[in-house]
Order: C-alpha cells, then structure tokens, then sequence
C-alpha cells in the first residue's frame, strides 16, 4: 500500500471515531463517504438519490473521493461511475468503498461505519444475479414446483437477513428495506413466470397456475417511499404492471410489452394504482420511454404521446419524452431521414443525403468494441452478398478520427461505405441510436422504410425482400 494509500485511510479512520457513534440513534445530521475507483472511466463520481444528482465528486490524482453528506436522510443512494449500486446510508455513517470498474458488481465492497450493512445489500443483489441465468430453466417447472424452489431461496436469504439483525441490530429502515429487497426479487420473478407462461400461448404450452400461486399480489406497497427508486422494487412493480396490461388485451393480440395496445394500457394502469407521485411519474417515464425507441407508427406515437401527457405530471419528464417521441415520430416510414454531417475517410465533410444513391442499410458501430465491430461488418457484407441492389453503409460512433481510420484501413473495410458522424451526440438524438444493433433501411432518396430495425435480427432479410418487390 503506498503512502497516499496509507494517510488516506488513517484519515478516514479517523472521521470514524469523530462520527456519531449511537448507531440506532440517527442523531447526528451528516455521513462520510469515499473511496478508490480502479481502473477509473472518467474523472468524478456521482452520487444519486431519487432520480435527483446530489453532487458530483472529484476524483483525485490517485483515484480517491471523499465527501461529506449534510443532512443526510436515512435511506437508499446510488453510486455511480459509468455504472451505478445502491447504497444504504444513515446519518452517522462513514462509508469507504472500493470499486474495480472492469468487474463493477463484483468488486465493488465496503469498509468503515455502515459497511456491514452495504456487504449484507451487495450480497443479496450478488445471489440475485447468480440465480438469474437460472431463471429460463426454472419457467419449465410446474406452478408448485416453481414456486417451492422461490420458497427456498427467500428462506435462505431471510435466515441471513435474521443472523445479521440478531449480531449487528441495525435499523428498523435498514430492516425493512432489506427484507423488501428479498421479497421483491422474488415476486419480480413470479411475475416473469407468469410473463413466460402467458408467451407458451402461442406455442400451444400454457399451463394453468392455481390462485393461490398470486396470493403474495395482495401484500404489494403502491406507494413506498423508502424504496420506490430501488431496483428490486422498481422493476418489480413495472413487470407487475406487464402483467396487468395484458390480461386486457390476452385473446387478441401476442404478449408484447413493446407494442402500442401494451404501453397504452400499461400507462393507465400505473395512473389507477401508483399511489406516489414521484414513483408513478417515473415508471409513466420509463414504460414511455421504452415505447417510443421501439416505435414504428406515427399515429400510435402520438396517441401514447397524448397519454403520456395527460397522466405524467412532472415537467422534466414532459419535456424528455416530447423530443424523444417528436425523434421518432421522425422516423417512421415516409418520413426523410435526418440530413447529418458525416465524415469520410479523407476527413471531408458530407450530409447523410448525399451518400444515397441506392436503397441503403445504415447500421452503427463503435471501436470499444472489437467482436462487435467485426460481427456487425460480417453480418452487413452477408446481407449485402444476398441483397446486392442495397448499399450498406456503416457508421462509426466515436470521436476519435484517427482510431477510427486506422481500424477500418486495417480491417479492410470498403472505405466508400464507412463513415464516421461528425457530432454523434447530435446524431445520437435525431436518429434515437439506443442500440448498437440498430439498423435503418432508407430508399434511394432518403425516405424511411424502417426506422428501427436490428440488422441481426432474421426478420430484416424479409423486409428486403419486401422493399425490393414494391
């Protein structure tokens, strides 16, 4: 441990012994929090509260943070650095953590006042991402057996919440939180069984699940404000919420929660039973969100835009989905495409119309990633082999001029069909590039055929196909 290292810490230990030490008490009004980031993605930190930014803390030359929380309200905040965890914070606490951003979750730990209760929450959320790749075995199982197998994990889990309460007597907040930590994980999996369950309709597969399978529905909090930005809750009462909007639709259309009757329901629903404000506004902001990246009908577009305003009621989120639904709108069919600055590779300026002469494919990439750069121009030059009449045309998404010349020089990629957006951010925006994977299909004089496509996806052969023959 080098020198710095070492009065760092000292230093910290020593705002241990200073804080407030009644641990149940809450008396004193401030908490520390600091730490080491590893293999650092930028030169700060954030800490979050409730969709709302705190304060955003420098690092130093050695990669250390330390700040001090005034009036801190006990609860969950969220540490982010290019990724994000929640932590449990109370007045008092002088938190340290340690964090390696190339294994985010996995290394992230604590150390000083409040840590134990912090390594308890990380891993409980650890269990949870294990049990996850499981889940797809799992949907298998009958009704009772899945739900004897979601027993055994919740009792496990809850016989390490009761010995960490029996040796350390934290809270009756941290207590709860916990406990809804558990609890969620486990209903949030329930309602994708459910989910699962209804999309082996199709398949001839559904089974049916007794009444008695849903009797945890009746003890779910619609409103609770000491989780209502945590994840566990969070998107358990989303995938609650797919669950409701499709009973109303089941019959008629497939589960889809990206389709149009889907989110236009889901949003009423999370109106009618949302009993907080702030929770409702953000999952009404999150379920539209979702809608419009995937959109592909102006019509549709603009009647869950009128929803979404008629129901949210926070001023940001209004402003956040208009531009996002007016970018989309913008791109559904018969619309022109955006006219953006690209570069070349002479490092020459053109508009996108420019670059049409043919009915093309745009597809995106970024030099961050190597497999997918090459899987992508592999994909784009076995669909060009098939649909010859189609240019495809990549662009690159970096801002790095040279890094990117050099890879498609090296590569070997067509330098006629390679570009590079002269403002991605701009780009980012109109063209809604949520997605590496996005591809978009423009006739010869830049009108949309389709918008939002994946270009690995086996449906866009057929889409081809079909703009060929019109």
């Amino acid at each position: 441990m080098h020198l710095f290292k070492q009065i760092f810490v000292l230093y910290f230990l020593c705002l241990l012994c200073f804080s407030c030490n009644e641990p149940a008490s809450n008396n004193c009004g401030s908490a520390w929090l600091g730490g080491e980031v590893v293999n650092p993605k930028g030169d700060y930190v954030i800490i979050n509260r409730s969709r709302k930014v705190i304060d955003t803390i420098p690092l130093d030359e050695n990669n250390f943070f330390l700040y001090q929380m005034e009036n801190v309200d006990p609860g969950i905040y969220f540490f982010n650095h290019s990724e994000f965890q929640a932590l449990y914070i109370e007045p008092g606490d002088s938190l340290m953590l340690r964090v390696n951003t190339r294994e985010f979750d996995e290394s992230l730990s604590f150390t000083g006042k409040g840590a134990p209760k912090n390594n308890l929450m990380m891993d409980l959320f650890l269990q949870n991402e294990r049990e996850n790749p499981f889940l797809p075995g799992w949907y298998m199982l009958s009704p009772l057996q899945f739900e004897g197998k979601m027993d055994s994990i919740s009792a496990n889990k809850k016989q390490m919440l009761r010995e960490f309460i029996s040796k350390r007597k934290p809270s009756d907040l941290f207590i709860e939180i916990a406990t809804a930590s558990i609890d969620y994980n486990i209903y949030l999996k329930k309602e994708l069984y459910i989910s699962a369950n209804s999309r082996k309709r199709i398949y001839n597969e559904e089974v049916d699940i007794p009444e008695s399978f849903y009797a945890y529905r009746k003890t779910i909090d619609f409103g609770n404000e000491y989780i209502r930005s945590y994840y566990p809750y969070y998107r358990y009462l989303s995938f609650y919420m797919d669950n409701l909007a499709f009973e109303q639709y089941k019959g008629k259309e497939p589960y889809d929660r990206d389709s149009f009757i889907h989110n236009y329901i889901k949003a009423k629903l999370i109106d009618s039973l949302i009993t907080h404000d702030s929770l409702k506004n953000s999952l009404l902001r999150s379920s539209a969100s979702k809608y419009f990246v995937h959109a592909k009908d102006e019509e549709n577009e603009q009647k869950m835009l009128d929803r979404f305003l008629e129901l949210n009621t926070n001023p940001r989120d209004q402003k956040e989905i208009k531009e996002l639904a007016n970018a989309t709108i913008q791109l559904t069919p018969g619309h022109q495409v955006p006219n953006l600055k690209l570069l070349t590779t002479q490092n020459t300026v053109r508009d996108l119309h420019s670059t049409l002469k043919r009915p093309s494919v745009l597809y995106f990439w970024s030099n961050k990633s190597i497999k997918h750069y090459r899987e992508i121009h592999t994909r784009a030059q076995e669909l060009h082999s098939k649909y010859p009449e189609y240019d495809f045309i990549g662009i690159n998404i970096d801002s790095h001029f040279k890094k990117w010349l050099k890879t498609v020089v090296n590569s070997g990629y067509e330098e006629i069909t390679e570009y590079q957006f002269e403002n991605f951010s701009d780009a980012e925006m109109q063209l809604v590039i949520d997605s590496v994977n996005k591809a978009m299909i423009l006739d010869e004089d830049g009108t949309i055929l389709n918008g939002n496509t994946n270009i690995f996806e086996f449906d866009i052969e057929a889409e081809l196909l079909v703009y060929l023959n019109q």
